[in-house]
């Protein structure tokens, strides 16, 4: 009964990795989409659906304002509808704008003057961004950190780091001007930032040296499959009076949770950067299978606090995502209230159509991509078991 057992087993992981991957979007997908909401009750906006997920309306209901919240069968997103908005991408409604009456101009998003639109267009992101801080604040405050002292203890044959000349007990005080104040903080740097020179500020017994390495390319097998990362080749002291026990009061959690929120936003434009120079490989981009298998990794290995810890990942990825400037994205819109900030009026509807319908196409590109990227990823990775 070996054969049930591993049937069992694997139709028990999938599972897992369905809801934990829809526990993730969802939370991630509902504070974006809040955002706007709030802001635009805020601005006096009408708004007319609320809705997690895409397509045909599972349930929902209507409060007392006309809003319809709803829970829609493809839950890959999520939207919010303004009054005078025709689709879930806040295109505006020509035709119903055309023939409003002056109660309904009040409360349509289009109506609004530009400051106001732009205030609602850019919360959704800036909720995910905050709900990122929130969670590793809290996580701060609550547990602590745990941190380990950038001390080297060895430095391995024919590394990056022996070629530069890195000893053992050295202390790395800063890479590239940026204080470095954990062995974590190094790794971050380091990972992100393979084939690139790097200067070190280090400490050797006393006196501050300066060394240049430029870390080697390797692949790292993660949750969304292989990575390229940047590998100096030191190893962290092992000395116990090495590890250190961080505590934070309130405001201390907010701030390193405001720190940790912004690394992940520097090493994302850090890694776009790359990609765009060609020192990145595309293959390395995951896209919704990619993000359930980590859901489910996440879980599995670590519980609910990894879980929640991916959340906080996802928000910022998500947030900083929309805030590129392609038209169907909130950065787009963004864009068309500055050239209207500037110009004194909108773009025709025409220009806005056209570029609604480059950006939907770069959207449905870049997802069909990061999709097979996943495909090629998990074949890959049932191949592997195989052998």
């Amino acid at each position: 009964m070996d054969w049930l057992a591993t049937i069992t087993g694997a139709t028990g992981s999938f599972l897992l990795t369905i809801i934990s991957f829809l526990v993730v979007l969802t939370v991630v997908v509902f504070v974006h989409e809040f955002g706007h909401f709030w802001v635009g009750r805020r601005c006096g906006v009408g708004v007319t659906a609320f809705s997690v997920g895409f397509g045909r309306e599972l349930f929902g209901w209507t409060d007392r304002y006309g809003t319809r919240w709803k829970i829609s069968a493809i839950p890959l997103g999520g939207y919010v509808k303004f009054v005078g908005d025709l689709n879930a991408a806040s295109v505006p409604n020509q035709d119903q704008l055309a023939h409003m009456s002056a109660a309904e101009r009040a409360v349509s998003f289009p109506h609004q003057n530009v400051l106001k639109r732009a205030a609602i267009v850019a919360a959704g992101p800036i909720a995910n961004f905050i709900l990122a801080i929130a969670i590793f604040a809290s996580f701060n405050y609550i547990s602590g950190r745990q941190v380990l002292e950038p001390r080297i203890e060895a430095v391995q044959s024919g590394s990056a780091a022996e070629k530069a000349g890195f000893r053992p007990h050295d202390l790395i005080l800063s890479i590239d001007g940026r204080q470095i104040e954990t062995f974590a903080d190094m790794q971050l740097l380091v990972s992100s930032s393979a084939g690139e020179a790097l200067t070190f500020m280090v400490d050797r017994d006393g006196k501050t040296v300066t060394l240049s390495a430029t870390p080697n390319f390797v692949e790292r097998p993660t949750p969304f499959g292989k990575q390229r990362i940047g590998l100096l080749g030191v190893e962290a002291s092992r000395d116990p009076s090495a590890i250190k026990r961080l505590s934070y009061s309130p405001l201390g959690a907010l701030k390193a949770g405001a720190a940790e929120t912004w690394n992940l936003v520097d090493r994302t434009l850090n890694f776009m950067r790359r990609l765009v120079l060609g020192w990145e490989s595309a293959d390395q981009l995951s896209g919704p299978i990619g993000i359930a298998r980590a859901s489910g990794t996440a879980f599995d290995v670590g519980g609910v606090s990894s879980l929640i810890s991916l959340i906080a990942f996802m928000s910022v990825s998500i947030g900083l995502i929309n805030l590129f400037p392609i038209p169907l994205l909130d950065g787009g819109h963004l864009l068309f209230y500055a050239i209207e900030a500037v110009r004194g009026r909108p773009l025709s509807e025409k220009a806005q159509e056209i570029g609604f319908r480059i950006g939907f196409a770069i959207v449905a590109m870049l997802m069909l991509f990061a999709t097979w990227n996943d495909i090629v990823h998990l074949g890959t990775s049932f191949l592997a078991r195989g052998t």
